[in-house]
């Protein structure tokens, strides 16, 4: 059973969208940041984890960790905000 599309979904409005401020930084943020050389430069010192839960992808947690110190967020306002996006 498929639910009803919101205005949101439909075809011809999302063209139309515009982009918010966070989309526009989040973009910018893409096109300044070397994301391989950081990885490669970190990657060597990250745990590879063992028995037990699988440690995040280190480039997910690099972003985090970036958002979280542009954007002033807590920890859990950190949270939050992946929650919304």
């Amino acid at each position: 059973m498929t639910g009803q599309m919101t205005l949101a979904e439909e075809p011809s409005l999302s063209r139309c969208r515009k982009q918010t401020k966070r989309q526009r930084f989040l973009v910018e943020m893409d096109v300044l940041v070397s994301w391989a050389r950081l990885v490669a430069l970190i990657e060597p010192h990250y745990p590879k984890g063992g028995s037990g839960r699988k440690p995040m992808p280190l480039e997910r947690i690099l972003r985090i960790h970036f958002l979280q110190q542009w954007f002033g967020y807590s920890d859990p306002g950190m949270e939050e905000a992946l929650y919304e996006m």
